[in-house]
Protein backbone atom coordinates (compact mmCIF):
# COMPACT_ATOMS: atom_id res chain seq x y z
CA UNK A 1 0.00 0.00 0.00
CA UNK A 2 2.92 2.67 0.94
CA UNK A 3 4.69 1.66 -2.46
CA UNK A 4 1.45 2.22 -4.36
CA UNK A 5 1.08 5.89 -2.71
CA UNK A 6 4.52 6.63 -2.96
CA UNK A 7 4.24 5.88 -7.08
CA UNK A 8 1.18 7.73 -7.49
CA UNK A 9 2.84 10.97 -5.12
CA UNK A 10 5.75 10.38 -8.02
CA UNK A 11 3.25 10.51 -11.06
CA UNK A 12 1.05 13.33 -9.62
CA UNK A 13 4.30 15.52 -8.64
CA UNK A 14 5.71 14.35 -12.76
CA UNK A 15 2.27 15.44 -14.32
CA UNK A 16 2.57 18.72 -12.23
CA UNK A 17 6.02 19.72 -13.22
CA UNK A 18 5.58 18.38 -17.01
CA UNK A 19 2.81 20.72 -17.29
CA UNK A 20 4.13 23.55 -15.41
CA UNK A 21 6.74 23.30 -18.48
CA UNK A 22 4.81 23.30 -21.24
CA UNK A 23 2.89 26.40 -19.63
CA UNK A 24 5.88 28.41 -19.43
CA UNK A 25 7.42 27.41 -22.68
CA UNK A 26 3.88 28.16 -24.28
CA UNK A 27 4.01 31.74 -22.82
CA UNK A 28 7.20 32.54 -23.71
CA UNK A 29 6.45 31.54 -27.29
CA UNK A 30 3.37 33.07 -27.56
CA UNK A 31 4.61 36.33 -26.01
CA UNK A 32 7.19 36.04 -28.83
CA UNK A 33 4.63 36.07 -31.48
CA UNK A 34 2.88 38.82 -30.32
CA UNK A 35 6.00 40.66 -30.41
CA UNK A 36 6.39 41.27 -26.50
CA UNK A 37 9.20 39.36 -26.15
CA UNK A 38 11.57 40.17 -28.76
CA UNK A 39 15.23 38.85 -30.40
CA UNK A 40 17.22 40.29 -27.76
CA UNK A 41 15.21 38.87 -25.04
CA UNK A 42 14.87 35.49 -26.43
CA UNK A 43 18.86 35.74 -26.60
CA UNK A 44 18.72 36.10 -22.76
CA UNK A 45 16.25 33.37 -22.56
CA UNK A 46 18.42 31.34 -24.60
CA UNK A 47 21.45 32.16 -22.23
CA UNK A 48 19.38 31.74 -19.16
CA UNK A 49 19.34 27.88 -20.65
CA UNK A 50 22.58 27.49 -21.54
CA UNK A 51 23.69 28.92 -18.17
CA UNK A 52 21.04 25.93 -16.38
CA UNK A 53 22.56 23.23 -18.18
CA UNK A 54 26.26 24.37 -17.23
CA UNK A 55 24.84 25.27 -13.64
CA UNK A 56 23.07 22.11 -12.80
CA UNK A 57 25.55 19.47 -13.96
CA UNK A 58 28.41 21.52 -12.12
CA UNK A 59 26.56 21.33 -8.89
CA UNK A 60 26.46 17.07 -9.55
CA UNK A 61 30.19 16.90 -8.69
CA UNK A 62 30.33 20.22 -6.50
CA UNK A 63 27.32 19.72 -4.49
CA UNK A 64 26.07 16.61 -4.67
CA UNK A 65 29.54 14.64 -4.74
CA UNK A 66 30.84 17.48 -2.72
CA UNK A 67 34.40 17.65 -4.99
CA UNK A 68 35.48 21.10 -5.35
CA UNK A 69 36.37 21.47 -9.75
CA UNK A 70 37.20 24.91 -11.30
CA UNK A 71 37.25 23.37 -14.94
CA UNK A 72 33.76 23.02 -16.33
CA UNK A 73 34.81 26.00 -18.66
CA UNK A 74 37.32 23.84 -19.97
CA UNK A 75 34.72 20.64 -20.74
CA UNK A 76 32.23 23.81 -21.72
CA UNK A 77 35.25 24.85 -24.36
CA UNK A 78 35.66 20.64 -25.60
CA UNK A 79 32.14 20.52 -26.23
CA UNK A 80 31.82 23.50 -28.06
CA UNK A 81 34.61 23.02 -30.66
CA UNK A 82 33.48 19.76 -31.69
CA UNK A 83 30.54 20.50 -31.76
CA UNK A 84 31.08 23.20 -34.02
CA UNK A 85 33.85 21.42 -35.94
CA UNK A 86 31.11 18.56 -37.28
CA UNK A 87 28.28 20.71 -37.91
CA UNK A 88 30.97 23.02 -40.36
CA UNK A 89 32.46 20.00 -41.91
CA UNK A 90 29.17 17.56 -42.13
CA UNK A 91 27.30 18.31 -45.54
CA UNK A 92 24.18 16.67 -46.96
CA UNK A 93 21.77 15.75 -44.13
CA UNK A 94 18.98 18.19 -42.71
CA UNK A 95 20.38 20.94 -40.49
CA UNK A 96 18.27 19.45 -37.83
CA UNK A 97 19.83 16.04 -37.51
CA UNK A 98 23.32 17.88 -38.27
CA UNK A 99 23.05 19.54 -34.87
CA UNK A 100 21.68 16.90 -32.85
CA UNK A 101 24.55 14.97 -34.01
CA UNK A 102 26.70 17.52 -33.57
CA UNK A 103 25.81 18.21 -30.12
CA UNK A 104 25.75 14.62 -29.11
CA UNK A 105 29.58 14.58 -30.50
CA UNK A 106 29.97 17.65 -28.11
CA UNK A 107 29.22 16.05 -25.25
CA UNK A 108 31.01 12.59 -25.78
CA UNK A 109 33.89 14.47 -26.92
CA UNK A 110 33.45 16.67 -23.53
CA UNK A 111 32.65 13.57 -21.39
CA UNK A 112 36.23 11.20 -23.36
CA UNK A 113 37.67 14.26 -21.49
CA UNK A 114 35.93 13.99 -18.38
CA UNK A 115 37.22 10.33 -17.77
CA UNK A 116 41.06 11.64 -18.72
CA UNK A 117 40.93 13.66 -16.41
CA UNK A 118 39.10 12.57 -13.56
CA UNK A 119 40.40 8.90 -13.25
CA UNK A 120 43.84 10.12 -12.41
CA UNK A 121 42.74 13.53 -10.63
CA UNK A 122 39.64 12.25 -8.46
CA UNK A 123 41.77 10.80 -6.15
CA UNK A 124 43.03 14.13 -5.10
CA UNK A 125 40.66 15.68 -2.45
CA UNK A 126 39.96 19.63 -1.89
CA UNK A 127 42.29 22.35 -2.82
CA UNK A 128 44.43 20.08 -4.70
CA UNK A 129 41.42 18.78 -6.86
CA UNK A 130 40.53 22.25 -7.73
CA UNK A 131 44.07 23.23 -8.57
CA UNK A 132 43.96 20.08 -10.90
CA UNK A 133 41.00 21.17 -12.81
CA UNK A 134 42.05 24.78 -13.27
CA UNK A 135 44.85 23.36 -14.79
CA UNK A 136 43.06 21.40 -17.18
CA UNK A 137 40.70 24.50 -18.13
CA UNK A 138 43.42 26.89 -18.85
CA UNK A 139 45.42 23.71 -20.72
CA UNK A 140 42.81 23.23 -23.01
CA UNK A 141 42.20 27.57 -23.65
CA UNK A 142 45.91 27.54 -24.63
CA UNK A 143 45.87 24.44 -26.88
CA UNK A 144 42.62 26.24 -28.59
CA UNK A 145 44.74 29.26 -28.93
CA UNK A 146 46.93 27.34 -31.17
CA UNK A 147 44.89 25.21 -33.00
CA UNK A 148 44.58 26.45 -36.37
CA UNK A 149 42.70 23.89 -37.73
CA UNK A 150 39.48 25.48 -35.37
CA UNK A 151 41.29 29.29 -35.49
CA UNK A 152 43.36 29.26 -33.33
CA UNK A 153 43.62 32.87 -31.19
CA UNK A 154 41.78 34.55 -33.92
CA UNK A 155 38.51 32.81 -33.71
CA UNK A 156 36.38 29.82 -35.28
CA UNK A 157 34.25 31.55 -37.49
CA UNK A 158 31.38 30.23 -40.03
CA UNK A 159 29.56 28.32 -37.21
CA UNK A 160 25.94 27.74 -38.36
CA UNK A 161 23.78 29.46 -36.20
CA UNK A 162 21.24 26.10 -35.94
CA UNK A 163 20.60 26.90 -31.96
CA UNK A 164 17.09 28.89 -30.81
CA UNK A 165 15.36 29.09 -26.99
CA UNK A 166 13.31 26.01 -28.44
CA UNK A 167 16.36 24.01 -28.37
CA UNK A 168 17.99 25.56 -25.50
CA UNK A 169 14.75 25.52 -23.55
CA UNK A 170 14.00 21.70 -23.62
CA UNK A 171 17.64 20.75 -23.70
CA UNK A 172 18.08 22.54 -20.18
CA UNK A 173 14.39 20.50 -19.13
CA UNK A 174 15.96 17.20 -20.36
CA UNK A 175 19.41 18.01 -18.01
CA UNK A 176 17.46 18.95 -14.86
CA UNK A 177 14.99 15.58 -15.61
CA UNK A 178 18.18 13.74 -16.00
CA UNK A 179 19.91 15.16 -12.94
CA UNK A 180 16.96 14.74 -11.11
CA UNK A 181 16.44 11.08 -11.65
CA UNK A 182 20.37 10.45 -11.45
CA UNK A 183 20.23 12.24 -7.81
CA UNK A 184 17.07 9.69 -6.96
CA UNK A 185 18.56 6.55 -8.17
CA UNK A 186 20.67 3.76 -6.26
CA UNK A 187 23.57 5.56 -8.11
CA UNK A 188 22.71 9.01 -6.87
CA UNK A 189 22.60 7.84 -2.87
CA UNK A 190 26.11 6.25 -3.48
CA UNK A 191 27.41 9.98 -4.90
CA UNK A 192 25.79 11.18 -1.88
CA UNK A 193 27.18 9.16 0.72
CA UNK A 194 30.62 9.92 -1.00
CA UNK A 195 30.14 13.16 -0.05
CA UNK A 196 28.74 12.45 3.44
CA UNK A 197 31.83 10.25 4.55
CA UNK A 198 33.61 8.94 1.79
CA UNK A 199 35.66 6.15 4.45
CA UNK A 200 32.12 5.08 5.72
CA UNK A 201 30.93 4.56 2.22
CA UNK A 202 34.33 2.28 1.16
CA UNK A 203 33.55 0.72 4.64
CA UNK A 204 29.89 -0.02 3.21
CA UNK A 205 30.90 -1.93 0.43
CA UNK A 206 30.52 1.36 -2.19
CA UNK A 207 33.23 1.67 -5.05
CA UNK A 208 33.36 5.14 -4.24
CA UNK A 209 36.01 5.76 -7.45
CA UNK A 210 33.80 4.37 -9.81
CA UNK A 211 31.21 6.63 -8.65
CA UNK A 212 33.54 9.33 -8.42
CA UNK A 213 33.76 8.93 -12.43
CA UNK A 214 30.11 8.44 -13.24
CA UNK A 215 29.49 12.37 -11.38
CA UNK A 216 32.56 14.04 -13.19
CA UNK A 217 31.33 12.37 -16.20
CA UNK A 218 27.68 13.04 -16.24
CA UNK A 219 28.89 16.51 -15.24
CA UNK A 220 31.38 17.07 -18.53
CA UNK A 221 28.70 15.54 -20.80
CA UNK A 222 26.20 18.02 -20.39
CA UNK A 223 28.73 21.48 -20.48
CA UNK A 224 29.65 19.66 -23.76
CA UNK A 225 26.20 20.24 -24.90
CA UNK A 226 26.06 23.79 -23.53
CA UNK A 227 28.95 24.54 -25.44
CA UNK A 228 27.38 23.12 -28.17
CA UNK A 229 24.43 25.40 -27.70
CA UNK A 230 26.68 28.57 -27.50
CA UNK A 231 28.43 27.65 -29.89
CA UNK A 232 25.91 27.55 -32.61
CA UNK A 233 24.23 30.13 -30.86
CA UNK A 234 27.23 32.61 -31.69
CA UNK A 235 28.17 31.63 -34.72
CA UNK A 236 31.89 32.37 -33.79
CA UNK A 237 34.26 30.71 -31.07
CA UNK A 238 37.17 32.39 -29.06
CA UNK A 239 39.30 30.44 -26.73
CA UNK A 240 38.96 33.61 -24.04
CA UNK A 241 35.34 32.93 -24.23
CA UNK A 242 36.67 30.11 -21.85
CA UNK A 243 39.04 31.16 -19.37
CA UNK A 244 38.88 31.05 -15.60
CA UNK A 245 36.62 33.60 -14.79
CA UNK A 246 34.01 31.45 -16.93
CA UNK A 247 34.91 28.53 -14.72
CA UNK A 248 34.53 30.77 -11.00
CA UNK A 249 31.03 31.97 -12.81
CA UNK A 250 29.06 28.81 -12.79
CA UNK A 251 30.53 27.90 -9.46
CA UNK A 252 29.49 30.89 -8.13
CA UNK A 253 25.98 30.48 -9.23
CA UNK A 254 25.98 27.22 -7.79
CA UNK A 255 27.03 28.11 -4.37
CA UNK A 256 24.37 31.21 -4.32
CA UNK A 257 22.02 28.69 -5.47
CA UNK A 258 22.67 26.03 -2.82
CA UNK A 259 25.40 22.92 -2.89
CA UNK A 260 23.03 20.35 -3.55
CA UNK A 261 19.86 21.83 -4.75
CA UNK A 262 18.78 21.74 -8.23
CA UNK A 263 15.74 24.04 -7.68
CA UNK A 264 18.33 26.51 -6.01
CA UNK A 265 20.63 25.74 -9.21
CA UNK A 266 17.21 26.82 -11.84
CA UNK A 267 17.16 30.32 -9.88
CA UNK A 268 20.27 30.74 -9.50
CA UNK A 269 21.17 30.86 -12.94
CA UNK A 270 18.29 32.76 -14.30
CA UNK A 271 18.81 35.71 -11.47
CA UNK A 272 22.64 35.90 -12.11
CA UNK A 273 21.94 36.02 -16.00
CA UNK A 274 19.06 38.28 -16.63
CA UNK A 275 20.08 40.79 -13.32
CA UNK A 276 23.19 41.96 -15.28
CA UNK A 277 21.20 42.76 -18.91
CA UNK A 278 18.23 44.68 -16.81
CA UNK A 279 20.67 46.58 -15.06
CA UNK A 280 22.34 48.19 -18.50
CA UNK A 281 19.76 50.96 -18.20
CA UNK A 282 21.84 52.51 -15.11
CA UNK A 283 25.46 51.52 -15.99
CA UNK A 284 26.57 53.67 -13.52
CA UNK A 285 24.87 51.54 -10.69
CA UNK A 286 25.34 48.61 -11.74
CA UNK A 287 28.00 47.26 -10.02
CA UNK A 288 26.57 48.04 -7.44
CA UNK A 289 23.47 46.55 -7.43
CA UNK A 290 24.84 43.41 -8.59
CA UNK A 291 26.64 43.14 -5.56
CA UNK A 292 23.94 43.77 -3.46
CA UNK A 293 21.83 41.03 -5.13
CA UNK A 294 24.41 38.74 -4.71
CA UNK A 295 24.64 39.19 -0.91
CA UNK A 296 21.30 39.36 -0.61
CA UNK A 297 21.24 35.85 -2.32
CA UNK A 298 23.79 34.48 -0.09
CA UNK A 299 21.98 35.68 3.08
CA UNK A 300 18.56 34.29 2.08
CA UNK A 301 19.46 30.97 -0.45
CA UNK A 302 17.82 27.91 0.29
CA UNK A 303 19.69 25.54 1.92
CA UNK A 304 18.02 21.69 1.52
CA UNK A 305 20.53 20.40 4.59
CA UNK A 306 19.92 23.17 6.72
CA UNK A 307 16.26 22.66 6.24
CA UNK A 308 16.61 18.50 6.86
CA UNK A 309 18.29 19.50 10.10
CA UNK A 310 15.62 21.89 11.23
CA UNK A 311 13.32 19.51 10.18
CA UNK A 312 14.95 17.16 12.33
CA UNK A 313 15.40 19.31 15.37
CA UNK A 314 11.22 19.47 15.18
CA UNK A 315 10.44 16.71 15.20
CA UNK A 316 12.58 15.74 18.04
CA UNK A 317 11.06 18.50 20.31
CA UNK A 318 7.13 16.85 18.98
CA UNK A 319 8.73 13.05 20.12
CA UNK A 320 9.63 14.88 23.56
CA UNK A 321 6.96 17.00 24.39
CA UNK A 322 4.68 13.79 23.65
CA UNK A 323 6.74 11.78 26.22
CA UNK A 324 6.65 14.54 28.77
Amino acid sequence: MKKRYQALSFWKKTAVNLTAVLVVYAAIMGLSAVGIVNKYYMGILLSTCINIILVVSLNVTTGFLGQLTLGHAGFMAVGAYSAAFLSKNLSGLPDALVFILALMVGGIVAMIFGVIVGVPTLRLKGDYLAIITLAFGEVIKNVLLNLDIVGGASGYIGIPRYSNFSWAYWLAVLTVGATMALINSRQGRAIISVREDEIAAEASGIDTKRFKILAFVFAAFFAGVAGGLYGHYMGILEPKTFKFDKSIEILVMVVLGGMGSIRGSVIAAIILTVLPELLRSVASLRTLMYAIALIAMMLFKYDPNLVKMTAKVKNKFRKAGKSA
